[in-house]
């Protein structure tokens, strides 16, 4: 049985971040699938309206913004894509018979399967943002849509999270929900670790980050400070841009670390597998994440990795990493100075990270995509003869 899916997604690369990653290799495992014909309906960085072949069963449609930064969303930009992709999505609707709508993010995109629940059965995917209580400055944006949310949740013929820790937010926010958990995978080929697997001085830290509040790394910067100051020979790159950068660079130089931290500013993902490997830890200090794609690469080059606890932490770290309980700065200091001290158990944190890894792929993602697919159609499809 063959299946015409629509897929919304206001993130596509260039534009995004994990969401639109997760997007990008799930439609790698599709191209070709002769069970699936796909459109995909997304955003672009310039105005104007593309169509891109993706592979012979998946064409691309993007609805051109007025896009200041290509990883940082305004709430005018979120605006000026519902309405815009809104008047393709209905365009599409009439041209085309779906089986079945995939929405990343339950707002926005969410909000045009809920206008079209009635006659299209539609999944969401969430991923984290679009979960109350996930961001930070979203607090009263989160208290004026929620009625709206649970409309759309519960109208869903399937709500998806892409870890559990995610799941138990949504169900702090939506008790009564039944959520899947899909986690995210990783390219463990273009993914891989140094052939040096010993611990280099300095000690190089690496995160990789959208610079916003959520993302804390105010902390990471002042947890290198301190590291300095108990003798650790440590340099933080950080690899990301947002409305934060001048902010933290100045933090850097009041604290008299600039020396010791690097902002790389926005990295071409082709780049990215040789910049884990010249790094030797992953550390982030975030208050929520879905599943970050950022520590799943990491973790496939070989990096341990310390975290401060957030949604989908428990499902990756093992033996290959530190969790943080309370973010703090003397925590995070000594959670690095017990890897410079023991060379050893860094080892067998480097190597637990690529075995861990090796756990998560596209693949095994795409296959729990298709199942929860037949389950909705089978269910659709019954309830009509």
């Amino acid at each position: 049985m063959s299946y015409h899916l629509l897929m919304l997604n206001f993130e596509f690369p260039p534009v995004g971040g994990g969401a639109a990653n997760a997007h990008y290799y799930l439609l790698k495992e599709y191209a070709h699938n002769n069970e699936l014909k796909i459109d995909v309906l997304t955003s672009a960085p310039k105005p104007g309206f593309f169509e891109e072949t993706f592979s012979e069963n998946i064409t691309v449609y993007k609805v051109g913004l007025h896009k200041k930064n290509l990883h940082y969303w305004r709430k005018i930009e979120v605006i000026e894509w519902l309405l815009r992709a809104g008047f393709h999505y209905r365009r599409l609707l009439r041209r085309t018979d779906y089986d079945l709508v995939h929405a990343f993010f339950g707002f926005p995109t969410g909000w045009l399967c809920y206008k079209t629940a009635g006659r299209l059965p539609y999944i969401i995917s969430l991923r984290g943002s679009d979960v109350p209580g996930y961001n930070i400055r979203l607090g009263l944006d989160y208290k004026l849509t929620a009625g709206l949310f649970r409309k759309i949740w519960s109208s869903a013929a399937m709500v998806v999270a892409n870890s559990s820790g995610l799941r138990n937010l949504a169900l702090q926010f939506m008790p009564s929900l039944d959520i899947t958990v899909i986690p995210n995978g990783i390219d463990t080929e273009k993914f891989y670790p140094s052939d040096n697997k010993n611990l280099r001085k300095p000690m190089r830290l690496l995160t990789v980050s959208r610079l916003i509040e959520r993302k804390r790394i105010d902390i990471l910067i002042k947890a290198v400070r301190r590291a300095k100051e108990l003798g650790i020979d440590v340099t933080l790159n950080i690899a990301g841009e947002g409305n934060l950068g001048g902010t933290l660079q100045r933090l850097s130089r009041e604290l008299d670390v600039s020396d010791k931290i690097f902002f790389l500013g926005r990295i071409a993902a082709e780049k990215m597998p040789e910049i884990y490997r010249d790094n030797d830890v992953f550390v982030m200090s975030s208050a929520h994440e879905g599943m970050s794609n950022a520590m799943l690469e990491a973790m496939a080059s070989g990096l341990p990795v310390i975290t401060t606890r957030c949604e989908g932490a428990d499902e990756l770290i093992e033996r290959n990493g530190i969790i943080i309980e309370q973010a703090g700065i003397e925590p995070i200091a000594e959670a690095i100075k017990k890897l410079a001290d023991d060379p050893d158990r860094y080892e067998q944190m480097s190597i637990g990270a690529r075995t861990k890894a090796e756990q998560f792929t596209w693949k095994n993602a795409a296959n729990d995509y298709l199942v929860c697919y037949r389950k909705i159609l089978d269910v659709t499809k019954g309830s009509k003869s």
